[in-house]
């Protein structure tokens, strides 16, 4: 574990010279790593080049490997801090910062170098998803690649359920669209396990569900929806198609419940509210998007979750 008088020193360097930036994270680790092989004190000019007064050392090359030895394989910056401004200045803080530690006999660099591991995970975390409307490709990609980058970040963040909540949260969207903001959105926490509602979204007499992963429990919602006397249906990906359709005809609810897939469901709401144009089709893509956003920010604490519209 970290020494906690490291950890201060790092913190206050991040706060006042790091922060939320690729590429001064991409310096101070490239700089981290380098500093293994150096003698202390180390002098912030011996890092200098020669013609352009910047830092040594940095690039695309460099970062990408110093991730990749910690399992990390997304890209932080292709040029890896090279062009970033002020990089001597953080070099002569930073000299300033470690040569203290030194001193003071705390100095670990291998644990300096996974506290930026860390602040990189923080700043990954903290992008948005994007939603780039590309007119080469149809309408059901763009939604696609949309909830790929959910499922990726996914699997990175084990335990965590982000293709969920960005399901939902589009699904509610895509309804608000057609309801003038009259729907009632819940939190999907992407921590814990789906929610216990019976219904993500009640509309008239529908019951919406929402889900990557149909299983028995949500076939008894289902159920419950029929006796109670609504229309359930199920809204999932195209590998959760098959499984719903699958749980239905066990349960004998083969021809009582509608089972949809999710990019299907968006897309062919956005052609009809555009009127199939092509015009009308960014601008309610677009409306779409900020809604979406508006529900994250009503109802999510992760800021993550919100997508970044690209026309």
């Amino acid at each position: 574990m970290i020494n906690d008088q490291q950890k201060i020193a790092l913190e206050a360097f991040d706060a006042k010279h790091i922060g939320l930036s690729k590429g001064a994270l991409s310096f101070a680790l490239i700089i981290t790593r380098k500093l293994k092989s150096k003698k202390f004190p180390i002098d912030a000019d011996d890092f200098r080049t020669a013609q352009e007064g910047q830092v040594a050392g940095l690039g695309g090359s460099a970062i990408r490997k110093i991730l990749e030895s910690h399992g990390i394989d997304r890209i932080l910056s292709d040029e890896g801090g090279r062009t970033s401004r002020g990089n001597m200045g953080r070099m002569r803080a930073y000299a300033e910062t470690l040569n203290a530690l030194w001193r003071n006999k705390i100095l670990n660099l291998d644990e300096a170098e996974k506290f930026w591991i860390q602040q990189v995970l923080v700043y990954f975390d903290s992008q948005p998803f994007t939603f780039k409307l590309d007119p080469s490709k149809s309408l059901r990609f763009s939604i696609r690649h949309l909830l790929a980058q959910a499922v990726e970040r996914q699997r990175e963040m084990k335990g965590t359920m982000y293709a969920g909540a960005v399901m939902q949260h589009l699904v509610g969207a895509k309804l608000d669209l057609i309801g003038e903001g009259k729907i009632e959105h819940h939190g999907f926490s992407v921590a814990d396990a789906p929610s216990n509602r019976s219904v993500d979204f009640l509309i008239g007499d529908v019951a919406i569900h929402v889900t990557t992963a149909p299983t028995d429990a949500l076939l008894r919602k289902c159920q419950s929806n029929l006796e109670s006397g609504l229309r359930p249906i199920i809204v999932t990906t195209e590998d959760g198609l098959g499984g719903a359709k699958a749980l239905a005809k066990q349960a004998s609810l083969e021809d009582r419940i509608d089972v949809i897939e999710i990019e299907q469901f968006l897309a062919t709401n956005l052609y009809e509210h555009s009127k199939f144009g092509r015009d009308a089709r960014t601008v309610t893509v677009q409306d779409l998007i900020e809604r979406y956003n508006n529900i994250v920010a009503k109802c999510e604490r992760d800021p993550s979750l919100r997508i970044e519209f690209e026309p």
